[in-house]
């Protein structure tokens, strides 16, 4: 099993890197955001989206009004809003083209990409720059021994924990309360 200890030690390695290189300004940014508006709009595919299904979950938890991109329930996205959505290569025609429909409504839209010179990330208000290989991407990224884009995939759902963790602090939150919002149906 010598393999695995291998392996595992080179990811967190990887994982070790991206975070120490993540633009420090970026994520005072984003918490900024995350502090001054009450609802969020998060959408994102694949893994990335799940890892970030997972952020907006705890930001439910944290008291915000989230709703998910993809859910038949979502609302209309207004000014007052805030758009988070992943987008590892930022040039996912798609993705961008719902990016491109955020900004004429005039919410801000938060991008987390590998790439902070995308296409879509340049007409993000706020650009959260997570250096890690992604799939379909080249650029300045820290390199990994993973398949496809594992390595911004996991650094993205890691990072989106460690940025609710930061905003819980900076708030003053309590985790009781945190607790109590969590759904009591299961």
């Amino acid at each position: 099993m010598s393999e695995f200890r291998d392996i595992s030690s080179t990811v967190v390695a990887e994982l070790d890197e991206v975070f120490r290189r993540v633009p420090l300004d970026h994520i005072e940014a984003a918490l900024d955001a995350l502090e001054s508006h009450q609802r969020i709009f998060v959408l994102g595919i694949g893994r990335e989206g799940l890892g970030s299904k997972a952020f907006a979950m705890r930001l439910t938890h944290f008291g915000k009004t989230v709703h998910w991109g993809w859910d038949d329930t979502t609302p209309a996205v207004t000014s007052d809003d805030l758009f988070i959505m992943p987008t590892g290569p930022a040039n996912i025609p798609h993705l961008h083209y719902i990016a491109q429909k955020v900004k004429e409504t005039g919410a801000t839209l938060l991008v987390a990409t590998a790439v902070p010179d995308g296409e879509t990330a340049q007409i993000a208000d706020i650009v959260l720059t997570i250096p890690a290989r992604t799939y379909g991407a080249e650029g300045d990224v820290v390199d990994t021994i993973q398949a496809m884009g594992s390595l911004f995939e996991q650094s993205l759902w890691i990072f989106w924990d460690v940025l609710y963790l930061m905003l819980v602090r900076r708030t003053g939150a309590r985790f009781e309360d945190l607790v109590a919002r969590h759904r009591n149906f299961e």
